[in-house]
């Protein structure tokens, strides 16, 4: 597991995870992996040091190389102002709506403490209403089990 780094001279740099929070595995939504799927088989070649993602011409990904198919692609999907980043907050933000616990998000992130872990658990409207009504659920349960003498 490597992690790569481009440096603001344009060099990259190549090494381990910057703690050792960061080598995770991360079970991924089907919808993903059926897409990183065809993605693989179409891009990727066979190996355990191959990159995911590469340039037009096979090389590494640099910033400079993605900004401008991002920008098209941002353009064909109607949007703006969405940086690759917020894939990443999206991505985190929809692990903890489905429930994720402080400790899972950090699992999940690589990170070591719990500081940027915080920013994903967003208080929604609906939110406390979908955890009384979890509550609510649990507390029927319970006096279910001790209703039928259990």
């Amino acid at each position: 597991m490597a992690s790569t780094t481009e440096l603001k001279d344009g060099s990259v740099t190549i090494g381990p995870p910057k703690s050792a929070a960061g080598a995770r595995t991360v079970a991924l939504p089907e919808v993903v992996i059926s897409e990183l799927r065809l993605h693989l088989d179409a891009y990727v070649g066979d190996g355990d040091e191959v990159f995911v993602f590469l340039g037009v011409k096979g090389a590494m990904l640099r910033r400079s190389a993605f900004t401008r198919p991002w920008a098209k692609a941002l353009m064909q999907a109607g949007l703006s102002g969405v940086h690759f980043h917020d894939l990443r907050h999206t991505g985190n933000t929809f692990a903890s709506q489905s429930g994720a616990t402080l400790r899972e998000l950090m699992n999940r992130m690589g990170h070591s403490t719990n500081r940027a872990a915080l920013i994903y658990l967003h208080t929604e409207g609906d939110r406390d209403r979908k955890i009384a009504h979890g509550m609510g659920r649990l507390a029927e349960e319970a006096l279910s089990k001790e209703g039928s003498g259990t």
